[in-house]
């Protein structure tokens, strides 16, 4: 009796062990186990949703956006050529100012004495030439006699214009139309060339420089031009380029372009930033796509192409670049519709679906 106890113990302790062995590796279906499975997408070939653009003909314009700064036209510092005491200032700060005017004057009475003294002389020389041409007429006298007051004579113009170009020296004129600035000295001042007087600024017209890009030299000539607008103004201002540098600034990679603005009213004043478009090339019926939708791939660009629900990429050559779009010269034809997003997850044959269509 003893014996069958025993071995019904055994045998129950086997079947628990069996059935704790299967309740182990028996798949449980919990709660995770059924949001796992609501995770997974039920339908496995449901396309990426994309946007796409369907190709039309238009106008392709390259514009080129550059800073750039306003410059005076003419610009100097005015000072005497000679040292001496100013005696008069005959100009106002900030007026305008014509092409030789007088503008300050140094003290030049020694050299008016000296002028006064010159010209006091020319009538006895010259009456002294003439008398010695009459007698050299009558061999009176000898020819040397007659050319050495003919000398004296030419000697004496000649310290008679050296004299006049000091005091022309002492005289401050206009270079040139212009504005004058803040007046720098006052009457009484001991000025030497080194002496700045005031600055004298022309700004009809106003010169805009700027610097392009070396792709574009060849592009940039005399008579290209421009639009460009300052902060503050709402309307855009028309210049044309008159010059370039004679080459390219092998540390920028950049050419320096001059263009002419009129500033007839002189609204505009040196020294302010601009911001400059110019327009380069024009092509009408072009076949342009956003710069997005290219996918550059081993050297080569291509673009993704909606054909039957799916994506196809496509090898295509680029022209033109704009700050927006890509010209596309091989590759493509009017009415394809390329996709424009996403195009980083495209592979060939890609299910797609078109969310937005431009």
């Amino acid at each position: 009796m003893n014996k069958k106890i025993k071995w019904g113990i055994i045998i129950c302790i086997g079947a628990g062990l069996v059935y704790l062995g299967i309740r182990t590796f028996t798949p449980k279906q919990n709660e995770e186990l059924a949001e796992a499975e609501q995770s997974v997408p039920k339908n496995k070939n449901k396309g990426l949703n994309v946007n796409a653009q369907i190709i039309k003909p238009h106008l392709l314009t390259d514009q080129l956006f550059v800073s750039g700064k306003l410059m005076p036209d003419e610009e100097v510092d005015l000072s005497f050529e000679t040292s001496g005491k100013i005696t008069d200032i005959f100009f106002s700060e900030g007026t305008l100012v014509k092409k030789g005017q007088l503008l300050a004057k140094i003290n030049d009475r020694q050299l008016q004495a000296q002028l006064d003294r010159l010209e006091a002389q020319m009538p006895l020389a010259e009456d002294r030439v003439f008398r010695q041409n009459a007698l050299l007429q009558r061999d009176a006298v000898s020819k040397e006699a007659y050319e050495q007051v003919k000398t004296e004579l030419a000697t004496l113009n000649a310290d008679i214009e050296n004299v006049k170009a000091n005091i022309d020296m002492t005289e401050l004129r206009a270079p040139f139309d212009g504005i004058l600035g803040l007046r720098q000295v006052s009457t009484g001042t001991y000025a030497s060339p080194s002496t700045i007087i005031a600055k004298l600024t022309k700004i009809t017209p106003l010169k805009v420089e700027f610097a392009v890009p070396e792709r574009y030299a060849k592009q940039i000539r005399k008579g290209t031009k421009l639009t460009f607008k300052i902060e503050g103004k709402l309307e855009a201002f028309n210049a044309e380029v008159y010059a370039t540098e004679s080459s390219i600034d092998p540390s920028t990679h950049t050419l320096t372009v001059r263009a002419l603005y009129p500033n007839r009213n002189r609204e505009l004043l040196p020294g302010r930033y601009a911001d400059i478009e110019l327009k380069q090339n024009e092509i009408k019926d072009a076949i342009a796509i956003p710069s997005e939708a290219i996918v550059p791939e081993m050297g080569k660009n291509k673009v993704f192409v909606y054909r039957s629900g799916k994506a196809e990429p496509v090898d295509v050559t680029i022209g033109l670049r704009t700050e927006a779009e890509v010209q596309i010269v091989k590759g493509l034809a009017i009415g394809d519709t390329i996709i424009t997003s996403g195009t980083l997850q495209l592979r060939k044959g890609m299910p797609v679906i078109l969310d937005n269509i431009e």
